[in-house]
């Protein structure tokens, strides 16, 4: 899917567009909302509300997307990870993308307000706002905790899943969101650290910068143990089964492994390492509680 969406960027003017609502990054954010989803129930979610849902919270996230890349184009020119994304090489002006990411993420509010319902439209606004805004504009070029506070955003989609389906929050939806929400630091902070020199460049607080490698390896480790006792609350509120406790601790093994070596003999290669197996942690890990879920039920 990722290649289909890179060779439709370099040919066509949609593809430039849909660049902008970083794909990658919004597949993982749908694809925990859709689990939140089907954890708020015992049976099925309907196959209209899960379309509704699906399609309104991936628009929002692209046009935050969007957002994030007009404020920060100018940096992401600088960098080599970012410079390719289309406001930087000119394929798409600011303007564009200013109208794009309104009528996306305008669009999508309206479908969570009609055909979900008023609760998930409110949530996914503020989760915008929490991103495109409090995060990109206010927290992330002041402070190198910008991670931690602004992980709160990024932490919501299967909140917003779950009052999709159910009109509400719950104590269980709150775990989901702590997993994320626990998840987010050592997954930044392992990209921050191979890329630190980049940072540094722009002036971007982030840990490595202000804190150094040592500071941010400890820290690594930290919310890595941090997230370990979080992913086994599933279990401990009898949300989830020995499935879902046998997966999650094998899971943490290994990230936890991550962190003690990237503490004991760091290597930038190894950063790069943690913050892929990071990605395939967050699926799996949400995986095992779908799986989990009906196997039990």
């Amino acid at each position: 899917m990722t290649a289909i969406v890179s060779n439709i960027g370099k040919y066509s003017r949609i593809g430039q567009f849909i660049r902008l609502t970083k794909p990658n990054v919004v597949s993982l954010i749908v694809f925990t909302a859709v689990i939140g989803m089907f954890l708020a129930t015992p049976g099925m979610v309907p196959l209209s509300l899960l379309l509704y849902a699906t399609t309104g919270i991936a628009l929002v996230a692209g046009s935050a997307a969007a957002i994030n890349c007009l404020v920060e184009q100018k940096i992401d020119a600088a960098m080599a990870r970012t410079r390719a994304r289309p406001l930087p090489r000119g394929e798409i002006t600011s303007l564009q993308t200013l109208v794009f990411a309104t009528l996306t993420g305008g669009m999508g509010l309206w479908l969570l307000d009609q055909k979900v319902n008023s609760l998930t439209m409110w949530l996914t606004l503020l989760t915008f706002i929490g991103y495109a805004i409090i995060y990109t504009i206010l927290l992330k070029p002041v402070t190198p905790q910008n991670i931690v506070i602004g992980g709160a955003s990024g932490a919501m989609p299967p909140v917003l899943g779950w009052a999709a389906v159910t009109g509400s929050v719950s104590g269980n939806a709150l775990l989901l969101f702590l997993i994320i929400f626990a998840w987010t630091p050592p997954h930044f902070w392992s990209l921050a650290l191979y890329r630190r020199k980049e940072y540094e460049k722009v002036g971007m607080p982030m840990l490595p910068v202000t804190h150094g490698e040592h500071y941010t390896r400890i820290h690594v480790l930290f919310y890595t143990l941090m997230l370990t006792a979080v992913s086994l609350l599933p279990y401990a509120a009898r949300m989830s089964h020995l499935f879902y406790l046998l997966v999650a601790l094998t899971l943490d093994l290994v990230f936890v492994r991550y962190a003690v070596l990237l503490v004991r003999s760091y290597s930038d290669i190894l950063a790069r390492k943690t913050f892929r197996y990071s990605i395939v942690y967050l699926a799996l890990i949400f995986a095992a509680l779908l799986i989990d879920h009906y196997l039990y039920r």
